[in-house]
Formats: C-alpha cells, structure tokens, sequence
C-alpha cells in the first residue's frame, strides 16, 4: 500500500511541474506582442527548469548483486524558469510609426518584437497538458488499486 502512496505523490509532483510550466506558456502566449517591458526591451520567452527531486548520484545497475544502490523514485521539482535572452529570436518589424520603434542604427524605423513563436508555445502547451493527463492517470489508477485491496481485505 505504501508503493501506491508513493505513486501519487511523484505523479503529484508532476502535476504540479507541468502547471507551472503551463503558467510559462500562458505568459509567454499573453505576451508575443509585448515590444516594450519595464527595462526597456522587448519580452523574452521564459521556459521551466525541472529537476529531479533529490537525484541519488548517478549509477548504472550492473545486475551483480542485490546490494546495488536503488534509486528512490521522489519525483521532479521546479527549479525555476530561465529567460530566453537569445539576440537571434527577436523579430523585427518595419513600422517607424509605432513608439517603440529603434531611433537609430542599422534597425532604424523597425520594432524588436518578442522571441516568441506561437506554433512553438502551442506545441509545448499540448506536450504539457498530455504529460498532465499522464501523471492524473497515474493517481486515478493507485486510487483504483488501492479501493480493489481494500475490497479484498472485506472478504
């Protein structure tokens, strides 16, 4: 029975990962025409950093003994997001009209639009609502298991 509570708590911290990653998503979605944030610059794409949640050191099972160090399962954290500063992600748009337009140089009259692409936001909204979906299937079946164990105990 304790194997099955362990399941639902990695696959509740998967839940968890993967709603923050689809808080990101919808950040990012919300802000694809953003040209200007609070320091000035265009908004930059932000992306989930995920961790294992206290990863054992890294071992290989060589299959010589029962005495092998067994990883754990504990499940995954949020580390934190990590901002996709790439120069070569920025759009420019020719619009000399618009306020936030470059003053001068070699982008002169052209707006630096976020490095934000739409088909790529929804592609990893569906991959993290389907891993969403995965983990919530995990639960409802250690529920199930575990109801049918405590149906066989009753007689």
């Amino acid at each position: 029975m304790d194997n099955l509570f362990k399941a639902m708590d990695v696959a509740a911290t998967g839940m968890s990962a993967e709603r923050f990653k689809l808080d990101l998503i919808s950040d990012n979605i919300a802000n694809v025409n953003t040209t200007k944030t609070k320091d000035g610059t265009p908004y930059l794409r932000k992306m989930a950093v995920i961790t294992p949640k206290d990863a054992p050191e890294f071992t290989l099972p060589c299959g010589l003994g029962d005495d092998e160090p067994t990883a754990p399962a504990s499940g995954v954290e949020v580390a934190g997001f990590q901002v996709d500063a790439s120069e070569n992600g920025l759009r420019y748009v020719y619009d000399p009209s618009h306020p936030d337009a470059i003053k001068e140089g070699k982008y002169k009259g052209y707006i630096a639009m976020p490095n934000i692409n739409i088909i790529t936001e929804m592609t990893e909204m569906m991959k993290a609502t389907r891993a969403f979906e995965a983990n919530s299937t995990i639960i409802e079946s250690a529920k199930s298991m575990a109801m049918k164990a405590l149906q066989m105990g009753k007689g």
